[in-house]
C-alpha cells in the first residue's frame, strides 16, 4: 500500500488488492469489474499461426497481469456482483443470478451494428432471478445524464448501471470495489449515501477515481445543503 485517501465516506487504496483485502474490516457487499481480457495476448488467427487450437484474436488470452487471475475470495462476501463473471465462471460458485447489461439499450437499431458486445455479463451472489439492465453505452453512443460522460478508463462502466447494482445489494451500507479503475463504483456509492471502499494500483486511475468521487461527494454535500 503506497497511498490512501479519505473522501467523504469513501475511502481509497492505492495499492494491491491482494495485500489490501486481508487489512480490511466489515464489509457488506462487492461490486466489482476486474480487468479481464484486456492485457490478453493477441493470437494469429490463420490456423497455420495458431496450431489449430482455436484461439483467436479477440478472445481472452493470457494476463499479462494476473492481479485478477482468481477471484474466489468474492465468494466469502456477504454479496457480490462481478462484471465479466462469465470468463471466470470456473472459479465462482453455480448461480442463476446473472445480471445482464444490454448495451444497445433495447433499440433493435443498435444491435449488431455497433463495435462492442451487444451485452455483458455479471455473477450475482444472491440466487434470485436474473436480470436486465438496458441502457445504450458505446463508444461514443450515450443514453441518459451521462450521454457526455468523458471516457477516462477503456472499461468504464456508465454510474446508472453501478447504482442498479448497488440497489441490488439492499441495505449493504459499505460497498468494496477491490478493482476500481475510474472510481465508478465509487461515484455510484457517494451517490446513494453508502459507505465505499476502493482499492486501485494504477496511479493514473487513481488519481481520477479520486477526481470523480470527490465531485460526487460535492455534488451530494450540496444537494444536502440546498434541500436544508
Amino acid at each position: 500500500m503506497s497511498r490512501v485517501e479519505h473522501i467523504g465516506r469513501a475511502t481509497l487504496y492505492l495499492g494491491d488488492c491482494r495485500d489490501i483485502l486481508p487489512t480490511l474490516g466489515k464489509v457488506d457487499a462487492v461490486v466489482t469489474d476486474p480487468p479481464y481480457g484486456i492485457n490478453y495476448v493477441p493470437r494469429d488467427t490463420s490456423k497455420e499461426k495458431r496450431g489449430g487450437n482455436g484461439t483467436a484474436y479477440g478472445q481472452v488470452g493470457l494476463l499479462e497481469d494476473d492481479c485478477a487471475g482468481d477471484i474466489r475470495f468474492v465468494a466469502d462476501f456477504p454479496f457480490a456482483i462481478v462484471w465479466g463473471g462469465n470468463y471466470f465462471a470456473d472459479q465462482l460458485p453455480p448461480k442463476a443470478s446473472w445480471l445482464i447489461w444490454d448495451k444497445k439499450g433495447g433499440d433493435p437499431r443498435f444491435h449488431g451494428t455497433l463495435t462492442f458486445a451487444d451485452c455483458e455479463l455479471a455473477w450475482c451472489s444472491d440466487g434470485r432471478p436474473a436480470r436486465i439492465h438496458q441502457q445504450i453505452w458505446s463508444g461514443l453512443v450515450r443514453q441518459g445524464e451521462e450521454a457526455n460522460t468523458p471516457r477516462v478508463h477503456p472499461t468504464q462502466k456508465p454510474v446508472r448501471l453501478m447504482r442498479w447494482c448497488i440497489e441490488r445489494a439492499k441495505d449493504a451500507q459499505t460497498i468494496l470495489d477491490p478493482f476500481m479503475g475510474s472510481g465508478t463504483t465509487g461515484v455510484a456509492a457517494v451517490q446513494m449515501g453508502r459507505d465505499f471502499i476502493g482499492i486501485e494500483r494504477e496511479p493514473k486511475y487513481f488519481e481520477i477515481a479520486c477526481r470523480r468521487i470527490e465531485d460526487a461527494q460535492r455534488q451530494r454535500d450540496l444537494f444536502i445543503d440546498t434541500a436544508a
